[in-house]
């Protein structure tokens, strides 16, 4: 039953004891922004009941949050104890009460050896709260000495630093990528800039500091004659992250000669609009013959090219590379299209849908015939040209498409089993896409459609616990289940060695390390980028993290929930859909600006803002302040509805486009079929941008709503593997 109801967080006395002795936890809803939705997975150093009861206790209001540690804590017996006695002095220390925090922090690290250094940094914390100086230098000396190889010992290394610099030379020295080290680093070049090896520690591991492209850019043109070949690497690295790739590439040139390096050489001067592309890819080509950089640069080389010497980059991609035959083949058609070779495109593409069948390039092709005929009204030879992408290319970028429109067409000629069993094959197969939730919409299910989906208001239940990384320390798990994200982000840039050639499991822990400190938009890139993965094993580890209800919470956090829930109710919205749409506009990243100045969580102009605290009489606001923006933001999205008689889709098409474009696409296309007028909006950006907005609410809607949740599943069970076409 898809229905609001508000939130309770059992924690009066019975709530209590049911935590404490370990029963199943209630997930929350609507809770707090700093939640994250996660699910459990196991527990190292404890049994995942008990895990459940710490992690859990972050979701409460301070004061009972306390007051349940508390309890924990006077339990000697329990098996939580340690770890609530942690977060109970971290909650004390936070509150000002030092003296009561150090009577939690005890010998604690003596039943509690994997957190044992960071037991001492927060006993000098606490020693700090009631100024007790000579304490605070005492303890932070003995976590020097009793834990040497700690990376949090990094902290008191700089605080040390004040009365003896050779405390902060020791951390540079041992802690390069520490983060406060990083800061010590910096107030260093603050006091004296002219150091080019400080300057190197900022680029080789703080992509996240504010002056990082300063950093590079001073290396770059004060120090170029001091740098290494891997020096440059590092500087490159951080220009290609930074999507600087004009300089990235003139930094490569600098680095060690490597496959991947020459090919960026080539692919940073080509998007930086520099000269010099076409000679850095043959360069590749012929140095690096056979790597698979090689085939990239071949690809590369006949987009730059006119067709004939396209056509023979294309053939030598066929001949060396199979693994991208397909996709040079559907190359080689086009511009044979172009220049009318009509019987040698069609030699072309038969060899495409023969020998390389199952090739993502085939895929494209079956699904680009299809369409058109579709377009030409044929809905039996376009329900047989998706069918077949569904059968040889079941993975495919076109394969969630496919298994929707096929439902359609099949609709169309009257085969209403079959329509059916595409709908639930969209729904088993591909349930993360924008066409599982169209599915879903045909079959009948309470998800909404284009016309009743603001309506609705969904039940949301969200995960209390955590599940395990998939990588890194014990010491980095723990913190991490203990909801101590600031701490487990610090120790991941010490831990995370390899950042610039990451395995699966390291980048999606990165992705989920930054989400935890309020890097969404970085965090849920990390995630996402995983699906570009390309090597065999990389991506059958992919796949395996995708069957994981982390995977998919990770892409589709929870930020924000109180405003949004508040403003939503208010303008009679659903918050399942707001929240859509903010993960699309900004990635749940209240302070980013676009190009042209939509600032804030839902990207309001400055001059819509205006206009719309004038309709409301706000006197006072700020776009970057997370509740006035989406104030400003709702209300706006109520208005479009308002346009539209409750019309989500062009709603949310005009909330991109502006109502004066869609109003035009509407007069035009007059009583369309919504699914062709989506397919048929002129703007690329707001065609991509609609479905991305209902994807996103459809992904909120199958990962935390129960019964929507119990559907996808049940269908999964039951749908078989796939759809015959026929001849």
């Amino acid at each position: 039953m898809l229905k609001r109801r508000k939130i309770q967080i059992l924690l009066g006395t019975a709530g209590l004891v049911a935590l404490i002795v370990g029963a199943t936890v209630p997930v929350l809803k609507w809770r707090g922004q700093q939640e994250q939705p996660w699910s459990i997975a196991g527990s190292p150093g404890g049994g995942n009941t008990s895990k459940k009861q710490v992690t859990a206790f972050k979701a409460l209001p301070p004061a009972q949050r306390t007051k349940a540690l508390e309890a924990i804590v006077k339990d000697k017996e329990s098996p939580e104890r340690s770890r609530a006695r942690y977060l109970l002095a971290a909650e004390l220390i936070e509150q000002g009460q030092g003296k009561k925090a150090l009577e939690s922090l005890k010998d604690l690290e003596d039943s509690y050896p994997l957190l044992g250094a960071y037991v001492l940094r927060q006993r000098a914390q606490a020693y700090e709260a009631i100024g007790d100086q000579a304490n605070v230098q005492a303890t932070q000396q003995q976590l020097v000495k009793d834990y040497p190889k700690s990376p949090v010992t990094a902290e008191a290394l700089v605080a040390l630093e004040r009365n003896n610099p050779r405390y902060g030379d020791q951390a540079i020295a041992q802690f390069p990528s520490h983060p406060s080290t990083i800061a010590l680093v910096q107030q260093r070049l603050k006091e004296n800039p002219k150091q080019p090896q400080l300057l190197l520690l900022i680029a080789k591991h703080a992509l996240y500091a504010q002056n990082y492209l300063t950093v590079l850019d001073t290396l770059t043109k004060q120090y170029a004659t001091q740098l290494k070949p891997e020096d440059w690497e590092a500087i490159a690295f951080g220009y290609w992250e930074k999507q600087l790739y004009g300089k990235a590439g003139a930094a490569y040139t600098q680095a060690p000669y490597t496959p991947l390096n020459a090919y960026r050489i080539g692919r940073g001067f080509q998007l930086g609009e520099k000269g010099g592309a076409i000679q850095a890819y043959q360069r590749v080509v012929q140095d690096f013959p056979t790597a698979d950089e090689s085939a990239l640069a071949l690809l590369r080389l006949a987009k730059l090219s006119d067709s004939g010497r396209a056509i023979a980059y294309l053939d030598q991609v066929v001949q060396r590379f199979p693994a991208k035959a397909g996709e040079a083949l559907l190359e080689k058609a086009k511009l044979l299209e172009q220049q009318n070779s009509l019987k040698y495109a069609v030699q072309v593409r038969q060899i495409l849908l023969t020998r390389y069948a199952k090739s993502d390039a085939a895929a494209e092709l079956r699904w680009s015939l299809a369409q058109e005929r579709g377009a030409a009204n044929d809905a039996q030879s376009a329900y047989v040209w998706a069918s077949s992408v569904l059968l040889h290319n079941p993975t495919s970028e076109q394969a969630p498409e496919a298994a929707y429109w096929s439902g359609k067409w099949a609709e169309q000629l009257g085969k209403q089993q079959e329509a059916k069993a595409a709908y639930q094959q969209a729904l088993s197969k591909y349930p993360h896409s924008y066409y599982a939730w169209r599915s879903a919409s045909r079959l009948g299910w309470e998800v909404g459609d284009f016309n009743s989906v603001r309506q609705i208001n969904p039940e949301v239940v969200r995960p209390a616990a955590r599940p395990d990384l998939p990588v890194g320390s014990a010491t980095l798990k723990e913190l991490f289940q203990l909801g101590q994200d600031h701490d487990a982000w610090k120790l991941w840039q010490v831990e995370f060695s390899n950042p610039k050639q990451p395995t699966v499991a390291e980048q999606f822990t990165d992705g989920v390390m930054r989400l935890g400190v309020g890097d969404y938009l970085d965090g849920i890139f990390m995630v996402s980028f995983l699906s570009e993965r390309d090597k065999p094993e990389e991506k059958s580890q992919y796949q395996a993290l995708k069957q994981q209800a982390s995977y998919w919470q990770a892409l589709y956090p929870f930020p924000f929930l109180e405003p949004i829930e508040t403003w939503s109710q208010e303008r009679q919205l659903n918050p399942l859909l707001v929240t859509a749409l903010i993960r699309q506009e900004s990635r749940f990243m209240p302070g980013i600006r676009s190009g042209v100045g939509a600032t804030g969580l839902m990207q309001v102009m400055p001059d819509t803002g205006a206009w719309i605290a004038k309709q409301i009489k706000l006197k006072e606001y700020k776009l970057n302040d997370p509740d006035d923006n989406i104030k400003l933001g709702t209300w706006y999205l109520d208005y479009t509805h308002q346009e539209y008689s409750g019309n989500s889709m062009l709603a949310i098409a005009s909330y991109n486009a502006g109502p004066g474009a869609v109003g035009g696409w509407v007069a035009k296309a007059g009583q369309q079929d919504p699914d062709v007028f989506v397919e048929n909006i002129p703007y690329n950006e707001t065609k991509g941008y609609v479905k991305s907005v209902f994807e996103n609410y459809w992904n909120y809607l199958r990962l935390y709503n129960p019964d929507v949740a119990q559907k996808v599943a049940q269908v999964s069970k039951e749908q078989p593997d796939g759809i015959t076409p026929e001849s």
